[in-house]
């Protein structure tokens, strides 16, 4: 959206396309960590700091070269001039400047995202089996 008030292009149904996409793809990439994450505190015994450091490792080239092709290949859309090209070129803003801002965000906040939802877990599940062997209802006769 960001992309687009820069650029001054109306947000249309082929720009909400390109936004609907970003989430496919930034979703796929926040997973693939999180799941080399959580494979490395089970298969290695590693702890969430560990875990999450080395999952940001492995994936960080992956994640960036799924994010650069997909804005080099938007690129003529954004770019392109001649027939259609103002049908296209809300499509190939808002993908660049989506993939742009929303990869920098997931580098940076999927992993503390990971660290603080492993921190508050204990707290849930205390809070859970307390409310699971809570007092006998009252009033049941």
């Amino acid at each position: 959206m960001l992309a687009l008030l820069l650029t001054r292009t109306d947000l249309s149904l082929i720009a909400l396309i390109g936004i609907i996409l970003l989430i496919g793809i930034v979703k796929k990439n926040a997973i693939m960590m999180i799941d080399f994450a959580l494979a490395a505190e089970r298969n290695e015994g590693k702890s969430s700091r560990d875990a999450i450091f080395q999952a940001c490792m492995l994936r960080f080239r992956p994640i960036l070269m799924t994010t650069m092709a997909a804005l080099l290949g938007a690129l003529p859309l954004a770019l392109g001039t001649g027939t259609g090209s103002e049908l296209r070129r809300p499509l190939g803003i808002s993908i660049i400047g989506g993939l742009i801002v929303s990869q920098m965000l997931t580098l940076f906040t999927t992993p503390v995202v990971y660290l603080y939802l492993d921190r508050l877990g204990p707290a849930w599940q205390r809070w859970r089996n307390r409310s699971v062997h809570a007092a006998p209802e009252e009033g049941l006769v």
